[in-house]
């Protein structure tokens, strides 16, 4: 199973956070910058292991950071391939 760690730090705020994620997971061209096109991409990802560090202090924040981190929690809500964790 692929494993990848990121850096809640990074997901502040929008644009930088997507240029973060589209090369953290390698996303695809197609990757839209979305928080809809990143639900879509995370299922395509397959067999994986996400661990999101520092995801409490981004929650806590709120914001755009907390959005990405409702949006991993439903993608793998529904795809059993997919597992997230917080540290």
């Amino acid at each position: 199973m692929r494993e990848i760690v990121l850096d809640c730090a990074r997901l502040k705020e929008r644009e930088a956070a997507h240029r973060y994620l589209r090369e953290a997971l390698d996303l695809p061209e197609h990757y839209g910058g979305t928080l809809d096109a990143l639900y879509d991409c995370l299922w395509e990802l397959g067999r994986c292991r996400i661990v999101l560090q520092g995801a409490g202090a981004l929650r806590a924040a709120g914001g755009y950071g907390a959005r990405i981190l409702e949006t991993f929690g439903a993608a793998a809500a529904g795809d059993p391939w997919l597992t997230v964790e917080e540290s």
